[in-house]
């Protein structure tokens, strides 16, 4: 199935970064072909400087060769060659209203014939806003029934647990779905899960694209920028420190640039910064907590 999933995950990334142009209207996707030394490569896509993103990142790679000795011993197998393949997406908004999105779908395997899917969807709001916190999870799940009822529970707690930045104690955004090692013994279920995957991947443009549409026009002022800086401040901390993702492409020999696109342009911190507690950056820090039921919170 190697030729068909990195098929498709290209196919993605050629969908989702035609309709994000659409959207930004004023810039478009730069793309950068690059190799990696111990085996494949990839295509970066990078948009910057349009008028609802500031910057966003939509990447596909495919990489292989000898499995690294730092991997083979976390996950207790031999040496091994491996091929891995996937894409990656974040968007950082210009208006603050407008969440930071982020989406990883990857799937890996050993020469052994060990494999397994991972990845998953999130949402950062710099301001929550209750509707589209709803709107976000219930599509979520509507996609997760399709395939198997116990999916959404069990991938929202895994999500909520995952984006949780321990040193904060507060949770990076207000989660979504994660999932991680999904395979099966069973050769048929293979194919079932990777259905699952493909339509978590094309559920991101018109999810996201719902989200925009709500959001980019709202006015906002210096204030609430300065309140998007801090928040892009935590997300770069989770990426940096927690984010596991970053760690196995950095470990992989990965190409840097790639990995770090997920860092916006511009960030902030502010020393012990405590906002007013009836304001509404507050009241976002409220729902910034794990097992949120955003399904049932009409």
């Amino acid at each position: 199935m190697k030729t068909e999933i990195s098929t498709q995950f290209k196919k993605l990334q050629d969908q989702i970064c035609s309709g994000l142009e659409k959207i930004n209207t004023h810039s478009k996707f730069s793309e950068d072909l690059w190799n990696r030394p111990g085996g494949g490569g990839g295509r970066s896509r990078m948009l910057s400087e349009g008028k609802v993103i500031q910057k966003g990142g939509v990447n596909f790679s495919e990489v292989n060769g000898k499995t690294p000795e730092n991997i083979l011993k976390s996950l207790d197998i031999p040496s091994s060659d491996f091929y891995a393949t996937g894409v990656s997406i974040v968007i950082h908004p210009v208006n603050p209203w407008v969440p930071i999105i982020h989406m990883n779908l990857r799937y890996f395997e050993i020469s052994d014939g060990t494999y397994w899917f991972g990845g998953g969807i999130d949402l950062t709001p710099h301001y929550v806003i209750e509707s589209d916190g709803v709107f976000f999870h219930k599509q979520l799940k509507l996609i997760c029934d399709r395939h198997d009822t116990s999916h959404y529970r069990q991938f929202k707690k895994w999500a909520d647990e995952y984006f949780f930045i321990k040193h904060r104690n507060e949770s990076r955004g207000i989660g979504g779905i994660f999932f991680d090692r999904l395979s099966s013994e069973e050769p048929n279920k293979k194919g079932k899960i990777w259905q699952f995957v493909l339509s978590l991947g094309n559920g991101f443009l018109p999810i996201y694209s719902e989200l925009i549409s709500r959001n980019k026009d709202r006015p906002f002022t210096k204030t609430q920028q300065d309140w998007q800086y801090l928040r892009r401040g935590r997300y770069v901390e989770f990426n940096l420190i927690l984010d596991k993702g970053t760690k196995f492409g950095l470990d992989t020999n990965g190409r840097t640039e790639s990995i770090l696109m997920s860092l916006p342009p511009f960030a902030s911190w502010e020393y012990n910064h405590q906002p007013n507690p009836e304001s509404p950056e507050a009241k976002t820090l409220a729902y910034l907590v794990k097992d949120f039921d955003w399904i049932t919170h009409d």
